[in-house]
């Protein structure tokens, strides 16, 4: 009885001992779960943390990547700007090249310029002393003229003379009836009677002291009417002028001294002038028996030189513009 109550004792010793144990192990090892749940949760927290960061991370590097790629499109499009400014620094360098060869270019040409009007200032200066030592000479060669046609007009105004003084140019008109017969070129004795009244008061103004010097020419012209052909009126024309002329500077003259005479001839011409130059009527039509004339012209020496000086004074001066243009106008007329 005893031992059953040491054997049950024992039994129940060990199995208290056994449920102890288990305890303690079931403890333990809830402990160890209780530790690794904990530690796996640390774990997961840790790791989803960590996910978290490398999310950040991940998005901080996407947007620095994004951030890189403009900045490389930046840089790219900047260097793109760069070459085209190097092109365009490169053709403003060309230009400027063009344009520095150019500018000396230019300035050689101002250079030459500049040498071609100090030529032409001294020749300036010469043709102003040149004109300052001729002004004279001109202010006297057309005063002449204009004495000239006024002692002309004094002189023939009252002398009973059929004739006409141009009070521009100096030219004496008249009729050739009164020196010829219609179509005939032989002087009639009205006409040598005429030539003998006429002749010594005009040798007598243009052959004097007075404007003898100045007289270059004079000339015998004859014109007719626009009957007939004109080589047929060319050849009357000439004939008459040389009629003229023939009887005035004829060896046997009575009317002028041997001086004048030689004078006269020194510088007399005759021409025919045909149908060329009608007398026209105010209405416009021909005046026929006007048209029949001798003219007797005076040239003036050195008129070629005042043209050309008037011309120079016409381009000088304004205020001499208008009595120039005259004077070359009364010049052109006794040429005609």
């Amino acid at each position: 009885m005893t031992g059953k109550r040491r054997r049950k004792r024992r039994l129940d010793e060990e199995t208290t001992y056994w449920l102890s144990y288990s305890d303690m192990m079931a403890g333990l090892l809830l402990t160890f779960v209780v530790i690794i749940a904990f530690t796996m949760l640390r774990a997961q927290i840790q790791y989803d943390e960590k996910e978290r960061q490398l999310l950040g991370k991940e998005e901080e590097l996407m947007v620095q990547t994004d951030a890189l790629e403009m900045e490389r499109e930046t840089v790219a499009t900047q260097s793109l700007l760069l070459d085209q400014q190097k092109e365009a620094i490169a053709l403003q360098e060309t230009q400027l090249l063009a344009q520095a060869e150019k500018l000396i270019a230019q300035q050689d040409q101002l250079a030459t310029q500049e040498e071609e009007l100090k030529a032409q200032h001294v020749l300036l200066s010469e043709l102003e002393s040149l004109m300052a030592s001729q002004q004279a000479k001109l202010d006297r060669i057309i005063g002449v003229r204009s004495e000239l046609i006024e002692a002309l007009k004094k002189e023939f105004d009252d002398s009973g003379l059929e004739l006409a003084v141009d009070e521009q140019t100096g030219a004496i008109t008249f009729q050739s009836s009164i020196l010829f017969s219609y179509g005939q070129s032989e002087l009639k004795a009205t006409g040598k009677e005429f030539l003998d009244k006429f002749l010594p008061r005009y040798v007598k103004i243009l052959m004097g002291p007075e404007y003898r010097e100045y007289v270059s020419e004079i000339i015998i012209e004859g014109h007719t009417d626009t009957s007939g052909g004109y080589l047929y009126n060319l050849e009357l024309s000439q004939k008459r002028a040389y009629s003229v002329a023939a009887y005035c500077l004829a060896d046997n003259s009575r009317i002028l001294s041997k001086d004048e005479l030689e004078a006269l001839r020194a510088v007399t011409t005759s021409s025919g002038r045909s149908y060329s130059n009608p007398v026209i009527k105010e209405n416009g039509e021909i005046d026929s028996e006007a048209s029949r004339r001798v003219e007797i012209l005076f040239r003036l020496k050195d008129e070629e030189m005042i043209r050309e000086m008037i011309e120079i004074l016409n381009g000088t001066s304004d205020e001499q513009t208008q009595e120039n243009d005259n004077d070359t106008s009364k010049l052109k007329q006794v040429e005609r």
